[in-house]
């Protein structure tokens, strides 16, 4: 279900599953193994909501083949944590106002309050929907 390439002096992870709503348990292992080697588990719960809800819009939302995967990609340069999810659907995601008592509809929303950017870039196929968040001074090793 996993490939995992390490790159960037230990800097950067990049993982690859199959899109399965298992692989968003998984994708948060990964995260919080690269967050810990990182000194950033500091960070660990908010980046962890940030790439729950991105993942899970690229497994609920990605309307593709079921044989394409998601690659999670999670960089630690300088003072950002940068969050990427990559999916081989065109649709860009939005965000939207969700019904009060309406049980989805909010993950952007979470994102957009979590991160301190985030967006969406054409990826050759598909597209990547990233969050950078910024390490705090006490976070981290630089």
């Amino acid at each position: 279900m996993q490939e995992r390439q390490d790159a960037l002096n230990g800097r950067e992870r990049v993982c690859r599953w199959a899109r399965h709503p298992r692989c968003v348990g998984l994708a948060r292992v990964e995260l919080r193994k690269a967050l810990a080697a990182w000194g950033l588990a500091e960070m660990e719960d908010t980046a962890l909501v940030v790439l729950s809800e991105l993942v899970t819009n690229a497994v609920r939302h990605a309307h593709v083949s079921p044989d394409r995967a998601i690659e999670t990609r999670f960089q630690h340069a300088g003072d950002d944590l940068r969050i990427e999810v990559h999916d081989s659907s065109d649709v860009w995601p939005y965000q939207h106002a969700a019904a009060s008592d309406s049980e989805c509809g909010r993950g952007l929303v979470l994102v957009g309050v979590l991160a301190d950017q985030w967006g969406v870039s054409e990826c050759g196929v598909g597209k990547s929907v990233w969050a950078l968040m910024s390490v705090s001074p006490q976070d981290g090793d630089s």
